[in-house]
């Protein structure tokens, strides 16, 4: 009797440490990129290639956004681009200014990244902490707009671009493309967004955490909000908030979203925007227009994009209180 009831008791025993076993072959690969770190976890079943060689590639790929899209490095095309020198633009510049484009048609010039000189004017591009006149304000805001950029990109001469309102997104998603070609089912791509697709080392969809958006938390995951979990299927997920950048001025917090259409930094009661999509890119610009919007607004958009879920995290008369759509996934 004792023989059997051990048998049957490690026989369950086993049967929960194979449950609980990491599934597949994960590895999880970081490093520097556009000013912070990177991490990509993934499954290396099916997968040929040596996580060396994976992280070479990722390193390359990093590289080469860095030296194409980025704002801060004044050896780039688009840091070239902005001086007014001529540059022969490589095909991911014109990938990236075609998105542009897209997005502020598709937001009616709520995410502009022809406002370079506005974010700039207000401390929160490539320059310095500022507050610019109301006359310096109207004078850039005239200026901006897709429309008013020059076609042909091998010379900026009139034109700036800043494109932080998408990078980080659209820097998961070129990293990702890499892997799938790779034969990668299961990934976490994180660039300070978020891209995921598959199961994590437990068999489960990637989990996620919404920090909670209050003023100085500048670590991510220490303050937590809410927790979203993915379907198991392909997306990226980005979240926007004026809880990190902003300046204060005589006793008035400067938000670092800036309305183009406008030209100021906007003044409204939502705290932060967290937008699933199918791109990271998508994801990150329309996390940017919700915020750019405001909650009311931000609300419609999300509720009729089909595509899109969203978690808006709001003021109402000092508590913290959240909206989410009907597919946001939250679970505890």
């Amino acid at each position: 009797m004792h023989s059997l009831f051990r048998k049957i008791c490690l026989a369950a025993l086993l049967a929960l440490l194979v449950s609980c076993a990491p599934k597949g072959r994960y590895i999880a690969i970081s490093g520097y990129a556009q000013g912070g770190t990177y991490t990509v976890k993934l499954n290396l079943d099916g997968v040929d290639a040596r996580p060396e060689a994976i992280r070479d590639g990722i390193d390359s790929l990093l590289t080469l956004i860095d030296t194409t899209l980025s704002g801060y490095n004044k050896g780039s095309l688009l840091s070239r681009y902005n001086r007014g020198e001529r540059i022969v633009p490589n095909p991911m510049f014109r990938d990236m200014f075609e998105r542009a484009k897209e997005y502020w048609e598709e937001t009616g010039g709520a995410v502009d990244a022809s406002a370079a000189p506005l974010f700039d004017a207000w401390g929160f591009g490539f320059s310095t902490d500022s507050l610019p006149s109301d006359e310096t304000v109207l004078e850039l805001a005239a200026r901006c707009g897709m429309d008013k950029v020059p076609q042909d990109l091998s010379s900026g001469e009139g034109a700036r671009l800043n494109y932080n309102a998408v990078a980080q997104g659209y820097s998961c998603d070129v990293v990702a493309e890499y892997l799938y070609s790779l034969g990668v089912k299961d990934m976490l791509v994180d660039i300070g967004e978020i891209y995921c697709d598959g199961v994590n080392p437990s068999g489960r969809p990637w989990t996620l955490a919404v920090d909670k958006p209050v003023d100085g938390n500048n670590d991510p995951g220490t303050q937590i909000q809410g927790k979203w979990q993915s379907g198991g299927g392909p997306c990226g997920v980005v979240t926007s908030g004026n809880y990190r950048k902003f300046h204060v001025r005589d006793g008035r917090k400067y938000a670092h979203t800036i309305d183009p259409r406008t030209g100021y930094p906007v003044r409204h009661n939502l705290l932060s925007a967290t937008v699933v999509a199918p791109t990271a890119a998508d994801a990150d610009a329309y996390a940017t227009y919700c915020m750019v919007i405001g909650l009311e607004e931000a609300k419609k958009f999300l509720a009729q994009r089909e595509e899109l879920e969203g978690y808006l995290i709001y003021d109402e008369d000092g508590r913290m209180l959240t909206w989410a759509s009907d597919g946001f996934n939250l679970v505890d």
